[in-house]
């Protein structure tokens, strides 16, 4: 999920309708409510956020301080001022990034994408098994064959094989592939998408590489 941090009403939504025709979820805040929820929200929330945008705002100093109290997710400045201070202030503050008006949101995933591999100095892959799940938004391939997906079942995908080795709850996949602010969707959802998936796995690798425990959840991982 993406954050969007602005004060323009008409830029959060702007934003966040962007990149949900990208498949990725969003959502938008005021910077005033923004600081209290990154101070407080829940670690499994924080956890489900890909990366922060943040846009016009007197704040936009004082919160790249404030998340990364929280996380190491990257944070990109979307600046509307061409002034190399006001960009050299927005590093100085904490951002990862700095770009500048207009700019797409697939370059702003692009972005996320190449900073969190660089903080994890790891390539644009990761294998588990014969599965091999890439971080800028190709489908997968298992034995070197390319292994298409429907958008929702390959980021879920992508999520087990983040979070290889430990069990994910429903709600966790969830916040991860729809956003923790979306009401439209029941969570239920994950369920129906997660048995596609399996289905696919098991006909294509011949054995289910997805374990799942009632009330504990799934986890994917090759011993």
């Amino acid at each position: 999920m993406i954050v969007v941090v602005d004060e323009r009403e008409l830029v959060k939504e702007g934003y966040t309708s962007l990149f949900g025709r990208e498949g990725v979820p969003s959502t938008g805040f005021d910077p005033r409510e923004f600081g209290e929820w990154v101070s407080t929200a829940a670690d499994t929330d924080i956890a489900a956020v890909e990366a922060f945008l943040i846009g016009q705002t007197e704040h936009a100093l004082e919160l790249p301080r404030a998340i990364r109290d929280r996380t190491a997710a990257p944070v990109i400045a979307v600046s509307d001022q061409p002034s190399l201070e006001a960009t050299l202030a927005l590093f100085d503050s904490g951002v990862d990034d700095v770009v500048r008006k207009p700019v797409h949101p697939r370059e702003i995933l692009a972005r996320a994408a190449a900073i969190r591999r660089r903080v994890k100095a790891l390539t644009n892959y990761t294998d588990i098994g014969p599965i091999r799940v890439f971080d800028d938004g190709r489908d997968p391939e298992i034995q070197g064959e390319i292994f298409p997906l429907p958008r929702r079942e390959r980021r879920i995908l992508e999520y087990l094989v983040a979070n290889r080795g430990r069990r994910v709850s429903k709600t966790q996949i969830f916040n991860a592939i729809y956003g923790i602010f979306d009401e439209e969707v029941e969570e239920n959802v994950v369920e129906s998408h997660i048995s596609k998936l399996r289905k696919k796995l098991r006909k294509k690798l011949g054995f289910d590489p997805i374990d799942s425990k009632r009330f504990l959840g799934y986890c994917i991982d090759w011993s």
